[in-house]
């Protein structure tokens, strides 16, 4: 098996998960799939560049990662993309939802993705990679190129301006 073709199915591996982070942090369904296809390609220059890393999750959530900001950064992407996609309609998990998730009820999930929404992105992504994705302090720094110590400062104020809004709503 060729290192293209080893890469194809890690991806295909992470590609479920990858779509979901992208269009968490893009609110874009096919900007995500745009940024998975980038993914790859980035992927495979990286392995021709360096080798292949120890574990391709947290290599792969970075380059999503970094892809993502790309797009947000970019002029076009303020004016015409910005949250073009109702939020809602993204999966929190990659799996089918629980009954716990199917009980909450509409508004309350309204009012936790317009909380969601008004994070900045740096807390935005360090939300979605710790109570989303599941990853732990150290993973989340590991992706994100990142000190442990910024990703818990990112993490405190992201809960502790959801819970600010969250309050404000009740």
């Amino acid at each position: 098996m060729s290192r293209q073709d080893e890469l194809g199915a890690l991806l295909e591996l992470h590609a479920g998960r990858l779509r979901r982070l992208c269009r968490l942090l893009l609110a874009d369904g096919q900007e995500a799939e745009e940024v998975v296809q980038d993914v790859l390609v980035k992927a495979l220059e990286a392995l021709q560049r360096q080798g292949p890393p120890d574990d391709w999750g947290p290599r792969l959530t970075r380059i999503a990662v970094n892809t993502c900001r790309d797009r947000r950064r970019a002029g076009w992407w303020r004016r015409f993309r910005r949250w073009s996609e109702p939020i809602e309609t993204v999966p929190l998990r990659h799996a089918d939802p629980t009954p716990e998730d199917m009980a909450i009820g509409a508004e309350t999930r309204r009012e936790i993705w317009q909380g969601f929404r008004s994070l900045p992105d740096r807390q935005r992504e360090v939300f979605v990679l710790r109570h989303m994705e599941g990853l732990s302090g150290p993973q989340i720094a590991e992706a994100l190129g990142r000190s442990v110590g910024s990703v818990k400062r990112h993490l405190f104020r992201a809960v502790h301006r959801m819970r600010e809004t969250l309050e404000e709503k009740a």
